[in-house]
């Protein structure tokens, strides 16, 4: 399959958000307004009059509703952090106790969220430095929560013998990594579906382990 490339910082062009997060006010705009412009050219590159012009505000409206562009970036970042670290703890808790479950299950979360909602994923990812560390610490303490909740799936499958790990905090590093990219190349022209993605980045994260992977039987010959 061939895929075509952008020179964008992403290739999804929907502003999307969780379910509940942004209403149809006039903060929901701002909060849409600001995820496409964040998205698009980082905190640095966008500007008040940016955010307002794309929800259709003046800036002193915009400003009723968040103080600041980086309460907005707040914002949105703290969002993408829940969403991920509640999908994270729903999916171990319907995975059961096997340790190559468990991995499974983590890694399809986190490759879903980046496919469902790769804008913000992309905005989460990269623009958490932009934030002061007041602001940050919501979002950067979901964050860990989020770390210890694979690095604990790994330790046990470890002891367990199910996993074969040099270094647990490395290989945790390295399966977080290779979903979170998945953000920036998936879109509607990507020849994958985000099943598909999921599917392959889970088997992807079992072979780093050294977990055996389940592949179709070979139907016997008459």
């Amino acid at each position: 399959m061939t895929m075509n490339w952008s020179a964008r910082r992403l290739i999804a062009t929907e502003v999307r958000l969780p379910e509940g997060v942004a209403s149809s006010g006039t903060s929901g705009q701002i909060l849409r307004a600001g995820l496409a412009r964040f998205a698009e050219v980082g905190f640095y590159g966008a500007s008040i009059r940016d955010i307002a012009a794309i929800a259709g505000v003046n800036s002193a409206t915009l400003y009723a509703h968040y103080p600041s562009k980086e309460h907005i970036l707040a914002a949105l970042i703290l969002h993408g952090h829940v969403e991920l670290h509640r999908r994270l703890q729903e999916a171990l808790v319907r995975a059961g106790v096997e340790p190559a479950d468990q991995l499974a299950a983590v890694v399809r979360a986190h490759v879903s969220i980046h496919t469902d909602f790769p804008m913000l994923a992309v905005v989460t990812n990269t623009e958490l430095h932009a934030l002061s560390p007041e602001l940050g610490l919501p979002a950067v303490t979901l964050r860990e929560q989020s770390r210890q909740l694979l690095l604990q799936v790994l330790m046990n499958g470890a002891e367990r013998g199910a996993f074969a790990i040099p270094d647990t905090v490395l290989t945790a590093t390295a399966i977080s990594a290779i979903g979170m990219r998945v953000a920036t190349w998936f879109g509607p022209e990507v020849p994958y579906t985000a099943d598909e993605i999921a599917d392959t980045y889970v088997e992807l994260a079992l072979r780093i382990v050294g977990a055996r992977v389940e592949t179709p039987s070979t139907p016997a010959t008459e």
